[in-house]
């Protein structure tokens, strides 16, 4: 079988790096894979994607760079990522990759107009996501680590809701059964949120906890694909 494909669209803040290792590192801890589970293409830095009938699942990652940019290696990943989406490859985009996954099926990306929402903070997840493979069984609440300032502003035709907050409507969304973007960040833990609150000198980070209702979004993406199926209505035991 294939290897579950982590996209690295960029890389965290370099003390950060240094002492906790990049996005990659903290995605594939979360996912509880090892390094031989997995290949990592960073396509910011121009490598080539594999072709997407031999990933066993695709993990996309946040960036600081923004989709609105319409930087060359990202509209080559968009494109990529339309063939995987069709293909039925189980998908997981988070923050840029949520964002990423939504404009390359369709969807509107750019700034949110209520500003950047940082820190840890709730959504809710939408009557849909009961029976979401992926959310289903999670609290109606979810407390989630956030840190963007670009949001999916128009959700991609046929995409499903999932969850929403006041600050940000399209929290979650799935599409063609197989892929789901979520915007919040399931791999932070207390100390990665709050280096990123200390960089950007943000005041609403005043409250910033753990999220292990959040993290376990990863574990089940992990289940999804060892199950070989990215099919929608079944909640993972």
């Amino acid at each position: 079988m294939g290897k579950i494909v982590i996209i690295k669209t960029g890389s965290t803040l370099p003390g950060l790096k240094t002492r906790r290792g990049d996005f990659e590192d903290w995605i594939r801890g979360g996912m509880r894979l090892s390094p031989r589970d997995t290949t990592v293409v960073d396509v910011a830095a121009g490598e080539d994607l594999p072709p997407a009938r031999g990933c066993r699942g695709i993990a996309i990652t946040g960036s600081h760079d923004m989709v609105s940019e319409r930087l060359d290696w990202s509209e080559r990943t968009a494109e990529w990522l339309r063939d995987a989406v069709r293909q039925g490859v189980p998908t997981l985009g988070i923050c840029y990759g949520h964002q990423l996954l939504a404009h390359a099926l369709g969807g509107m990306v750019d700034y949110n107009p209520r500003g950047p929402e940082r820190g840890t903070t709730e959504i809710d997840l939408r009557d849909a996501a009961r029976t979401d493979t992926l959310l289903g069984g999670l609290p109606r609440t979810l407390k989630v680590h956030a840190s963007h300032s670009q949001s999916v502003l128009t959700l991609p035709p046929g995409a499903v809701l999932l969850a929403s907050n006041p600050w940000d409507e399209n929290q979650a969304f799935r599409i063609n059964e197989c892929a789901w973007g979520v915007q919040f960040h399931p791999e932070f833990d207390s100390e990665i949120m709050r280096a990123y609150c200390d960089h950007d000198g943000s005041g609403a980070c005043s409250d910033i906890g753990e999220t292990p209702q959040a993290a376990e979004v990863l574990r089940r993406f992990t289940a999804i694909v060892n199950a070989g199926t990215g099919t929608a209505g079944r909640t993972p035991s």
